[in-house]
């Protein structure tokens, strides 16, 4: 069956009813663009279970999480109100809008995440410790957006993985079309090596990068390299990650589970738990109280993917918009729909080949990529792409009754033409005309813009009512948590990370 019959087999429904949902990160720093090291903010809940709003590694880096929708305006409406309650509980505060980090303090002065003293909130904070002991601080501060995506009907998890596969061997287009993270404050390169050209006194660059959150300097790990995780099936990459999560790794081992009463990571093994995975795709299922994300996987299959390679654009007051989210829809549906034959170890090698070609010279006049044992230019591959998805829009659009999935593959196609127009390139261009090229005064500009104009919105009384409602619910659910907690430290990690509990 073609990628057109496999489209016009779809149920309207499908068309008409896709499912997203989104979690960005945003650090919060002073009005002079460094990093706020206050407490998350009491005003905001308890990030331990705030259904909204929790911290994601740095007790100074918000993760803003809506729910799910059948649109992108409505995902994004939610996404401002949430933005709404959060400008008016962290005072002077700002929210960061760029991936790449403000100006930050010494590696140990920034905050690892708090979640209060139930075993699950220690289990938290253990974990952020590992991955600071693993990767530094400075990593886990970069920022950017998860996209959460579906079908509203049921699909096999053969098909999800197949939309996997695909996305994984076309996903560089993304990272040309809507990276924007082309330069760095000076201070996250200090003191490691590095690729990069100076473009002014606190500010590195590369003259044609897309995205160096999702290069060398970005979630990178040459450790987790080493995971040859195949998406041929649930089954195969179920056993490459439960191998990662159960045999010991030298080097972590050297690091130490414990620094006298202290812990230093929840596990010695190569991934401490599932989520310290760094995938530009992840196969994902809501779990049960307690439950490991893989053993959901395994018992109830595959529900949702979740999209983790988007940088927040620094021009958008929320970090993305519903055009983009469209194009994505588009793009996802057709990693669903085309053929996807099976993944081998010398594909997946030329895969992350790509990401890095992308992320550091994607604009770069000429460039060609990898695809097969053929070197192809990367407008050319990225054209053919876009025109695969061109049917798909339409069909979007005659059953939305809109034309908004064209208008935004057409404009994937204009960028591919012009990479001027690209995000990066308005960042380096913006940063030249207004900032004189620093990084760091171009986002800070841009993050006040943004607070001024969220604060300028209309914030109807039910919507702050309901907000500060949540605040004090999660407030009282932890405090439940912990008088509920009876086992010690201990015990509660060992059982966690029993393996018996991956499922098989």
């Amino acid at each position: 069956m073609s990628e057109l019959d496999r489209l016009h087999a779809l149920p309207r429904e499908a068309l008409t009813g896709l499912l997203r949902g989104v979690e960005k990160e945003s650090l919060r720093v002073r009005l002079d663009g460094t990093l706020a090291t206050t407490p998350h903010p009491a005003p905001l809940g308890s990030a331990l279970t705030h259904p909204n709003i929790t911290t994601d590694f740095s007790e100074s880096q918000l993760e803003l999480i809506t729910g799910v929708h059948t649109t992108g305006d409505a995902c994004v409406r939610e996404l401002t109100e949430i933005h709404q309650a959060v400008y008016r509980a962290i005072g002077d505060e700002l929210l960061w809008c760029g991936s790449m980090p403000c100006k930050l303090p010494h590696e140990d002065a920034i905050p690892i995440g708090r979640y209060g003293t139930s075993n699950l909130g220690r289990a938290k904070t253990v974990y952020r410790t590992g991955l600071a002991h693993r990767y530094g601080r400075r990593m886990q501060t970069i920022s950017g957006i998860h996209y959460n995506f579906s079908l509203p009907l049921p699909l096999p998890d053969t098909a999800y993985f197949a939309l996997i596969r695909n996305f994984r061997r076309n996903s560089w287009l993304l990272l040309y079309l809507f990276g924007a993270s082309p330069a760095v404050c000076a201070c996250f390169v200090e003191g490691r090596p590095h690729e990069l050209t100076r473009l002014s006194t606190d500010t590195f660059y590369l003259p044609h990068a897309t995205s160096l959150r999702m290069g060398r300097l970005g979630y990178q790990s040459d450790a987790q390299a080493s995971i040859a995780v195949s998406y041929n099936s649930l089954a195969s990459y179920g056993a490459s990650l439960q191998d990662a999560m159960t045999q010991p790794y030298p080097p972590y081992e050297a690091i130490g589970l414990t620094d006298g009463d202290d812990y230093r990571q929840l596990a010695t093994s190569l991934l401490q738990i599932e989520n310290e995975f760094y995938g530009t795709i992840r196969p994902k299922r809501r779990i049960f109280q307690g439950e490991r994300p893989l053993h959901a996987l395994r018992e109830r299959g595959v529900e949702y993917v979740e999209v983790r390679l988007m940088d927040l654009d620094p021009f958008l007051p929320v970090g993305i918009e519903p055009a983009t989210m469209r194009m994505l829809d588009v793009f996802l549906l057709h990693c669903l729909l085309a053929d996807s034959p099976p993944d081998t170890p010398e594909e997946i090698g030329t895969w992350g080949r790509n990401q890095l070609l992308v992320a550091s010279r994607g604009r770069e006049p000429g460039l060609r990529l990898l695809r097969g044992t053929q070197e192809v230019a990367l407008a050319d591959w990225g054209r053919a792409v876009v025109d695969g998805c061109a049917p798909i829009a339409a069909a979007l659009d005659a059953a939305n009754g809109t034309h908004a999935y064209g208008d935004a593959v057409a404009a994937a196609r204009a960028a591919l033409d012009e990479p001027a127009t690209t995000p990066s390139a308005r960042v380096l261009r913006v940063m030249a005309d207004r900032h004189g090229n620093s990084y760091s005064r171009f986002v800070l500009a841009e993050s006040r813009r943004h607070r001024e104009a969220i604060l300028a919105l209309p914030y109807p009384a039910e919507v702050e009512a309901r907000f500060a409602r949540m605040a004090e619910e999660s407030q009282v659910r932890q405090r439940e948590i912990e008088a509920g907690d009876t086992m010690p430290f201990e015990t509660y990690r060992q059982q966690y990370l029993d393996p018996r509990r991956l499922g098989v």
